[in-house]
């Protein structure tokens, strides 16, 4: 007998799934409609914000006024009129500006005019140019040496490690100093709208900062400006010790040995150290430069040789030589000449800011402009610097 099933009730739960399948895509559709709705509505909302925001709020600080920078442009004008609002108000605005600080202090120059003047004292004949220069935010710089090397010794697998020298070390602290410039210019100049009024201040202050400097670096004495060198005491180079600085002595008072004057040349650079002098220099003025470069070795040859190129310094036995008007002249037991790694062994510390300001009153009918920086030098290397002493010893 053949056994018949009934269809009917096997299609009803079938239809019933895809009736649920169905109300199902249809809700998660609706549901999905109803979000992108919404997210549009918030994007539309977001765009909106933004366009009030873009159109109600004050320029950027960089944008141009009449082709000029608005720091720019606020510092000329305190510079030709006293005017600081412009200046106030860009300190107000918090934006990343270093223009302002308060009246009775002065103003700091804008960062293009402050990096025209340290170009100028960067190339400037003076130690500056070959000597290690930091800048600090604080009222003093301090340097660690190791004025001693630290012990080594041999060992083996049975023999006993004997202790080792331990270093020395030595801390150097380089107090800043002001240093200020006094230019003055007629108020009839400055409001000459064609007056380059921060173009002459930078060149003014760079002058009068440059000369005030290299003479500091030199033979500044320490009491409210950098330490020089010659400042430090000096012994004779066999008997050197750390705080002294080591000499070499020509053998003739006040001038070169008559018979082998370049012997004391030749003495002076390997009193030096090897480590040293690879980056060492030779520093004198133009008087004692002249005397030197018409020396000659045992073969004939010049011991001075004059740079290949434009800007390249002159070379005495092959070691650069600069210019500094500052050291003194040859005289007996004068320390004319210099021969060291300056890098190593002279520091000059400073802060990075440059003031100034503006006196309409103290010189009428002139304006001063009272520019002051903050400046330190000292010996960080007592090992890294020798003399030439013009004496018998």
């Amino acid at each position: 007998m053949t056994e018949t099933h009934d269809g009917g009730a096997d299609r009803a739960p079938m239809a019933e799934v895809k009736t649920a399948i169905g109300g199902f895509l249809s809700e998660f559709n609706q549901f999905q409609d109803d979000m992108n709705a919404k997210l549009q509505k918030q994007e539309e909302r977001i765009t909106m914000l933004n366009t009030k925001t873009n159109t109600f709020a004050r320029p950027a600080l960089s944008t141009e006024i009449d082709g000029q920078a608005p720091h720019k442009l606020a510092l000329k004008t305190y510079l030709q009129c006293g005017d600081d609002d412009g200046l106030r108000g860009l300190e107000l605005e918090g934006k990343a500006m270093n223009t302002a600080v308060n009246a009775e202090g002065g103003y700091l120059v804008d960062p293009q005019t402050s990096e025209m003047i340290q170009s100028v004292l960067r190339s400037s004949s003076s130690l500056r140019s070959v000597a290690n220069v930091v800048q600090v935010e604080a009222s003093s710089f301090d340097v660690l040496i190791d004025s001693a090397d630290t012990g080594a010794g041999w060992a083996d697998e049975v023999a006993s490690t004997g202790e080792t020298d331990t270093p020395q070390i030595e801390r150097i602290s380089i107090a800043l100093h002001e240093l200020s410039a006094l230019p003055k210019a007629s108020q009839r100049l400055l409001d000459d709208s064609a007056f380059d009024i921060e173009g002459w201040l930078a060149g003014r202050i760079a002058d009068k900062f440059a000369r005030a400097e290299a003479d500091s670096f030199v033979n500044g004495d320490g009491s409210g400006k950098p330490t020089g060198m010659l400042s430090h005491p000096t012994v004779d180079n066999d008997s050197w010790s750390w705080g002294n600085l080591g000499y070499v002595a020509t053998g003739t008072d006040g001038d070169f040995d008559a018979t082998n004057a370049s012997d004391a040349i030749v003495d002076l650079v390997y009193s030096l150290g090897a480590q040293y002098r690879a980056n060492a220099t030779f520093v004198m003025n133009s008087k004692t430069a002249g005397a030197v470069r018409k020396m000659k070795d045992a073969d004939g040859r010049f011991l001075w040789s004059d740079g290949l190129a434009a800007g390249e310094p002159a070379r005495l036995m092959g070691y650069p030589v600069l210019i500094a008007e500052d050291m003194p002249d040859i005289a007996t037991d004068a320390m004319a000449i210099a021969f060291g790694d300056f890098g190593s062994g002279y520091t000059i510390a400073e802060r990075p800011d440059l003031r100034v300001l503006r006196d309409p009153f103290s010189a009428k009918p002139h304006v001063l402009f009272y520019a002051t920086k903050r400046v330190g030098g000292d010996v960080t290397d007592f090992g890294a610097i020798k003399l030439m002493k013009f004496g018998t010893s």
